[in-house]
């Protein structure tokens, strides 16, 4: 029997309890996940690619059917290129879907095979952004319910490391 491979892109600047809700929920589905870190010019990065694969690599580390990526380029070559079915996008509101159904169905039309699948982040995530994380926690903000426990003391290192600059 094929294995049922998963891809789950996205910044991950930084990796958040809500992203981990969906990576956790994939599992139930999927045999393997590859949390794929895109590398985005156009996005200004707080953490490097590395940093960022390190803090999921840690987060993730008693799962071992997740393994951990980045990519350049198209999302769809790398997903054919990995032997995965589908593409976990995860949705905290209405106004995140517009836009992913949007790259959903570009996505589809490159190559028919490719699916995407969408999943409603668990409730006590829905508001939860890496954005909102790195704005609360620059200002000193307890965000110890949000984010995993290395997450945390990487960006309380980020920013007091900024602070003495």
């Amino acid at each position: 029997m094929k294995k049922r491979i998963a891809v789950y892109p996205g910044s991950f600047d930084p990796i958040t309890n809500g992203h981990l809700d969906i990576i956790l929920r994939s599992l139930q589905i999927f045999d393997e996940l590859i949390v794929a870190v895109a590398h985005n010019v156009a996005k200004k990065s707080l953490f490097s690619i590395e940093e960022r694969l390190a803090l999921i690599r840690e987060t993730v580390t008693a799962y071992p059917q997740v393994r951990v990526d980045t990519f350049h380029g198209l999302l769809v070559d790398y997903v054919c290129e990995r032997g995965a079915c589908v593409v976990i996008r995860g949705l905290r509101a209405v106004s995140d879907f517009e836009n992913e159904f949007q790259l959903a169905q570009m996505n589809h039309s490159m190559n028919p095979r490719f699916e995407t699948l969408f999943m409603m982040t668990s409730v006590p995530y829905g508001y939860l952004s890496s954005s909102i994380i790195k704005e609360v926690a620059s200002l000193g903000g307890n965000i110890e319910d949000f984010v995993p426990p290395g997450v945390r003391i990487a960006l309380e290192k980020k920013f007091s490391d900024q602070q003495q600059d």
